[in-house]
């Protein structure tokens, strides 16, 4: 298929997802009941930075005029994770303007939105019918972009171990705060944080802070997001959490909403926000840059606050080219 008429279809595709189609909407129905996680606002949400920063005509232009595409085609299985709406899109359309045979291994988590949008780009362009394959194996495949969980990741190295792969681990993001930080910046933190529930490995779940840092305004407008406790899941969180921690007597904040622990483990629990304290903020770029752990940084220093969740097209997962290791192949 030519690239121009490619990305054509993949502007199309962006108008379908943001129409009231009737199979759409029953696909989002569909992904609602299989995911207990999924709220139609994240739904909402996920489909919103999909359409403005991946499937727009002029930006997929430019992204695409840094790579030479490939000549010969494999067969690549994807597996993709079901953390948040459609997280294994970004995998599927680098797949997809490769040009390779794509064989998607699709999460029981999050699988109707990402077979709605096969089944949609087939019916336009029947020529994709050979190119888009959702598959129970993989057997077939010749290379491998798999996402999941740290236990996940040791079987997939074992797996795939004799062909070229992509595989992705536990990430999360952190923010660096240095107390200058505005009641609008604060409040566009809170989208980092919140957005998704924290489940995605773009949300903020660890801030960075000077000692003698006052928690006071933070916590006071985050107690505005108490809406999030009329979602059982959420609300089960933060009263699991607040019991262990009066238990074991851990020193923490809330706001009734979120849990504010310190600890310097950037990974922390639905409800809860860890936070450490540093005295070289040069010395704490330059560590959080160099780990494995983190997808993304957010403040002064790095991704502007409230951007963390709206990644461009060149924003790759754990900082791996996926569309120069699918046209390198």
């Amino acid at each position: 298929m030519e690239l121009e008429k490619l990305i054509d279809l993949l502007e199309k595709l962006g108008k379908h997802l943001l129409s009231e189609d009737e199979e759409w909407i029953r696909a989002q129905d569909r992904a609602l009941n299989a995911n207990a996680w999924f709220t139609k606002e994240s739904i909402q949400l996920s489909v919103k930075n999909i359409v403005h920063q991946f499937l727009n005509k002029e930006r997929l232009k430019q992204w695409l005029a840094g790579y030479t595409l490939p000549i010969s085609y494999q067969k690549i299985g994807i597996i993709t994770a079901g953390n948040i709406p459609l997280v294994g899109f970004h995998d599927f359309l680098c797949g997809l303007v490769s040009g390779h045979t794509l064989l998607l291994k699709l999460s029981s988590k999050d699988e109707y939105l990402m077979k709605h949008i096969a089944h949609q780009l087939v019916q336009w362009e029947p020529s994709l019918k050979e190119k888009i394959i959702i598959a129970d194996t993989l057997k077939e495949a010749t290379a491998y972009i798999a996402t999941g969980s740290n236990n996940s990741a040791r079987y997939f190295e074992q797996y795939f171990a004799k062909h070229p792969n992509i595989i992705r681990r536990n990430r999360t993001s952190v923010a660096v705060l240095d107390g200058t930080e505005t009641k609008e910046e604060l409040q566009s933190l809170a989208f980092d944080i919140f957005s998704y529930f924290g489940l995605g490995c773009r949300n903020v779940t660890q801030i960075c802070v000077p000692k003698g840092y006052s928690f006071e305004p933070l916590l006071e407008l985050y107690a505005e997001y108490k809406e999030l406790l009329n979602f059982h899941k959420y609300k089960n969180n933060y009263d699991y959490h607040l019991a262990i921690y009066l238990l074991n007597k851990v020193p923490c904040f809330t706001n009734e909403v979120l849990l504010l622990v310190e600890n310097d483990l950037p990974f922390s629990a639905v409800s809860v926000l860890h936070y450490r304290y540093y005295s070289d903020k040069d010395a704490l770029l330059k560590e959080l840059n160099n780990s494995n752990d983190i997808q993304a940084i957010v403040g002064h220093d790095g991704i502007p606050f409230g951007h963390a969740q709206t990644p461009q097209l060149n924003d790759y997962a754990d900082g791996v080219d996926t569309l120069k290791f699918l046209c390198e192949l």
